[in-house]
């Protein structure tokens, strides 16, 4: 049974070698993650098969897309069409919200 009530904390959380840590709420169509990603950390140019928005709820950095290279801090919302590349550079600790829905086929 699916808890309507939840808290990150109450999440497992996994940590990648380069100190990101990702905890997860899964749905039957979408699923929530929270990101934490050091400063310092880049993440090279990549995409994925599904749409994804992400909420960027404190910290600092640099997206890069087709649109080309633009600054975020806290507030910023990104949105990606399945298969748009990004890449981004996180000058602060960054604290991320993605929303990842499920691939259509």
């Amino acid at each position: 049974m699916t808890d309507h009530l939840t808290s990150w904390d109450d999440r497992e959380e996994s940590v990648a070698a380069n100190g990101v840590t990702k905890r997860a709420i899964p749905g039957s169509g979408a699923s929530l993650v929270r990101v934490v990603v050091p400063a310092g950390v880049s993440a090279s140019r990549h995409s994925h098969e599904h749409e994804q928005f992400v909420q960027v709820i404190s910290g600092s950095g640099m997206l890069e897309t087709e649109q080309g290279r633009k600054p975020f801090t806290a507030g910023s919302v990104f949105h990606f069409p399945a298969g748009a590349w990004h890449a981004a550079a996180f000058e602060t600790e960054t604290v991320l919200i993605e929303t990842n829905f499920v691939a259509r086929s």
